[in-house]
């Protein structure tokens, strides 16, 4: 891998450090990227399933995951792990995102990682060859394409720093806040960087200084480095062997910080874990001077540093780098209240789900209800035998007769003069697990015991235990001898048309335990409507888990409540047109007991 990232890089961040994140977007808008760089948050104690943030002026939604392994699967193209767990969790949470694989790179913001179990994870990444960086650091930047959440500052101090695009220099630090200074530095006295790595403060960290500057050996965009050790370890030896055997032929400039360490008593740490020196090899002014011998630009302070950098850059003669176009990010952004995922009417034609309305409204675009149902719903175009389903079961389902609550409230509020809109809302408002309802339930129950391999017997045994009836086996009239027309056609229609109806078939296998002991225990059409929306979801290729959301949140009692309201608008308009006066029930239909009210 020539270069860390590119301006196609997503990211998966672990941890919803919201600050961090729309600092990664706004700088995503600066540069103009076309997608967001973060693909997906892990929130593991989050219930929601997005947050919004700002991008730009606008807001966009980015999903979020209970753990790393849905987040991956939703997102396969993020392929950047940025760990902002606690060093108690990062290990844990670095483990199993290499056991996922998929990821070309990961970043450890947490310190304090236990020494053994960073060198495991170093190894573990190393044989998977998967770039870690960190722990203990502020992440990486590659100007112009992606960077890490908060490494390189404010979008105002990385505009200044020249980090918004690719410049020369190929950077290289311990630490962060020395990066973002260094950054500046270079701005100032050469064209900014091409890529940039804080590889960490902890003593074991995952890539090392020469790990990154092998990599920026071979980027065509990097046409020097710059190093910045720090006293404590021997990784910059590395590179001085790569320089002397010829692996690194880019001009190096480098600088190890902790040269005072010599005026303190051994021992003293600086700031990072690995930041003290245990021999004399250790020392920052010892690597100062092995780094000078071996032909690498050494200033001799790091106030001498810019000037270096200066020099250096001056005496390659690069072309100049030429200002990209920029997007400003507006100072004062408001949040919206509202969201809306289905239908947008900011053009000059409102769409369904992307599709213009003209695009399915009339017939010779070939739609029906059901590509409406499909887009505005499930957000989805589904297949002709699919949408004709829908069609189907709206069309079973409008109407049952005047005696049903539905239809009777329906009615008796039309009576009362009031609207067709306050009609059917009553008519509505019967709706629910007495009514219409046995549709979730038969769906709910007939798929858990399908999921759960339960044989007829025991899934009669499992209701039992639940005290619930069965939903969708039973009906008042119909029975075997007298079979239900509507659920007839139902079945005939999803046997020559579904591509497969497994979970009918197993529902059929119950009707013959039930039908058995009684023979009205039958298959009733809610049962066979919620039985076979499942069978279709599942050969439309959606999930488990989505198919068991659909149930929790009524999708399917929606279908029975478009359906039915068609029926209930009929029997208000019947009622107007007859002209039907209010209605008052007859006294002889109610069981009067009314005794004389007992005195306290």
């Amino acid at each position: 891998m020539e270069q860390l990232y590119t301006k196609e890089t997503q990211a998966i961040f672990w941890n919803n450090n919201k600050t961090a994140i729309q600092r990664m977007l706004d700088y995503d808008y600066t540069i103009q990227r076309k997608t967001p760089s973060v693909a997906a948050i892990v929130a593991p104690t989050s219930g929601n399933k997005f947050e919004k943030f700002f991008f730009g002026p606008d807001e966009i939604m980015i999903p979020l995951f209970k753990n790393t392994a849905d987040a991956k699967a939703a997102q396969p193209q993020a392929d950047v792990l940025l760990n902002f767990a606690s060093f108690r969790t990062a290990y844990d949470v670095t483990m199993e995102a290499l056991e996922i694989g998929g990821f070309s790179s990961m970043m450890i913001t947490a310190e304090g990682i236990p020494e053994r179990l960073a060198r495991g994870m170093n190894q573990t990444a190393r044989e998977k060859n998967v770039i870690i960086i960190g722990p203990a650091t502020v992440g990486a930047i590659t100007p112009g394409a992606f960077k890490v959440a908060n490494i390189g500052g404010t979008i105002t101090n990385i505009v200044s720093s020249k980090l918004h695009r690719a410049g020369s220099c190929g950077l290289v630090t311990r630490s962060g806040g020395l990066f973002n200074e260094l950054s500046n530095i270079i701005s100032i006295n050469a064209d900014g960087i091409a890529e940039g790595v804080a590889i960490g403060g902890d003593r074991f960290v995952g890539s090392v200084f020469i790990d990154n500057m092998l990599r920026m050996e071979k980027n065509p965009a990097v046409k020097y480095m710059i190093l910045l050790g720090e006293v404590g370890g021997t990784e910059e030896y590395k590179v001085i062997e790569a320089i002397k055997n010829g692996t690194i032929t880019k001009p190096v400039i480098a600088w190890c910080i902790g040269t005072i360490a010599k005026y303190y008593d051994s021992g003293v740490q600086f700031g990072h874990a690995g930041a003290s020196a245990n021999g004399e090899m250790e020392t920052a002014d010892y690597k100062n001077s092995a780094m000078r011998e071996a032909g690498i630009h050494v200033p001799t302070s790091f106030n001498e540093l810019p000037s270096m950098i200066k020099s250096v850059f001056e005496g390659m003669n690069l072309a100049e780098i030429p200002e990209p176009e920029m997007s400003v990010c507006p100072t004062v952004r408001r949040s919206k209240e509202f969201i809306c995922t289905i239908s947008d009417d900011r053009g000059e034609e409102c769409t369904y789900a992307g599709f213009p309305i003209s695009s399915v409204a009339t017939p010779d675009t070939g739609k029906g209800i059901g590509d409406v149902i499909s887009l505005l719903w499930f957000k989805k175009q589904y297949p002709k035998w699919a949408t004709d389903f829908i069609e189907t079961v709206l069309k079973t389902v409008a109407d049952h007769g005047p005696a049903v609550s539905g239809a009777h409230n329906a009615k008796v509020t039309a009576r009362a003069g009031k609207s067709v809109v306050e009609s059917l809302v009553t008519g509505l408002l019967t709706i629910g697990p007495r009514f219409g309802g046995a549709i979730d339930g038969a769906a709910k129950y007939f798929k858990y015991a399908h999921d759960n391999n339960l044989d007829p017997k025991g899934f009669l045994k499992y209701m039992k235990g639940e005290g619930v009836p069965i939903p969708g086996i039973g009906h008042r009239i119909k029975s075997l001898k007298n079979p239900d027309l509507r659920v007839t056609g139902l079945m005939n229609f999803a046997a020559a048309n579904f591509p497969s109806t497994p979970l009918l078939d197993y529902a059929r296998t119950v009707e013959a335990l039930t039908t058995s002991k009684k023979e009205n225990l039958i298959l009733n059409v809610d049962g066979t409507i919620g039985i076979l929306m499942v069978d279709m979801w599942r050969a439309l290729g959606y999930e488990e888990s989505e198919i068991n959301e659909f149930i929790e949140s009524g999708t399917l009692n929606a279908f029975f409540i478009v359906g039915r309201s068609i029926g209930f608008i009929g029997h208000v308009l019947d009622e107007k047109r007859l002209a039907m006066p209010m209605y008052r029930h007859p006294m002889d239909d109610i069981l009067y007991d009314v005794p004389e009210a007992e005195e306290i």
